[in-house]
């Protein structure tokens, strides 16, 4: 039997640093019982320690308007039980923690998402004293961080010309709109008239667009051909990258005294020259 107890007692000794339960069979002949988590705890700590980094298919340079909304994105895999933080780098201040916001400022969001991996910051009506750098970090240790971009533009639509437009009835209406775009790709303008968006297939007709797009911006060009009275008002140009820019047309039945549109300025030209000449005339002949 002394084998038997040999064995028995090596088994105990295993068993301790296994944390198994030994039992004894037949004979005596001594087996170990292996609890169900004993390699499981091994595994758990195994996934715990899975490296937690930065995924690489999220932009780290982002250009907005002013005005619109500029989401910074952040992705993180194998985030556990760690926890994630959005930091402004000028100042240091920390803007928000997992969901929770650390700032007086309601504009700035977080937009989490565990499933996804992503935990970006939404910052909301961007302003000029955005621009700058944010850090998306991660409470490893040591501890990681990846730096996002923000660069603000101020981008103003131009209607060229004067603010004011003295436009003869049944003359055409022309008005051309510049969006000089820097950073961001061209983008689509829409036309107002008092407020509501133009139809250019409503009934009344001989309203047209012409919109040339380029590496420098937008140029769109309003015609509105046969102008009636009902077309005086505020036209604005708009876009979703930039300021509008507005401007006011009077449509009238008779002559402006201040410029107009079409044939007021030629005409106020040409009577100067001939007061000009007249004047000349007069003096050469005393």
């Amino acid at each position: 039997m002394a084998p038997f107890h040999g064995v028995a007692l090596l088994l105990l000794g295993i068993g301790y640093l296994l944390h198994a339960e030994p039992f004894y069979g037949e004979r005596g002949i001594a087996f170990l019982h292996l609890n169900d988590d004993t390699f499981g705890k091994e595994e758990k700590s195994q996934r715990s320690t899975k490296k937690t980094y930065f995924s690489k298919d999220t932009p780290q340079k982002l250009t907005v308007a002013i005005g619109h909304a500029a989401v910074l994105l952040c992705r993180i895999k194998n985030l556990g039980n760690r926890t994630v933080s959005w930091i402004r780098k000028r100042d240091l201040h920390i803007l928000t923690s997992m969901l929770v916001t650390y700032t007086s400022d309601a504009r700035f969001t977080i937009v989490g998402n565990p499933e996804t991996d992503d935990w970006n910051l939404r910052i909301d009506y961007v302003q000029p004293r955005d621009a700058g750098i944010y850090e998306c970090q991660v409470n490893t240790e040591p501890k990681i961080y990846r730096a996002v971009t923000l660069k603000v533009l101020d981008i103003q639509a131009r209607i060229t010309g004067p603010q004011e437009l003295y436009i003869r009835k049944g003359s055409t209406i022309s008005l051309t709109c510049i969006i000089e775009l820097q950073d961001l790709p061209p983008s689509n303008v829409t036309w107002y008239h008092a407020g509501a968006v133009i139809d250019f297939d409503g009934p009344r007709g001989g309203v047209s667009l012409e919109t040339e797009k380029g590496k420098r911006g937008t140029t769109s060009k309003l015609l509105i051909t046969r102008a009636q009275l009902n077309d005086s008002g505020n036209y604005t140009c708009a876009s979703s990258k930039v300021t509008p820019a507005s401007v006011m047309v009077h449509v009238l039945n008779g002559e402006h005294p201040a410029a107009m549109q079409h044939g007021g300025t030629g005409d106020v030209n040409r009577r100067l020259v001939l007061l000009v000449l007249i004047v000349l005339i007069d003096t050469m002949f005393r």
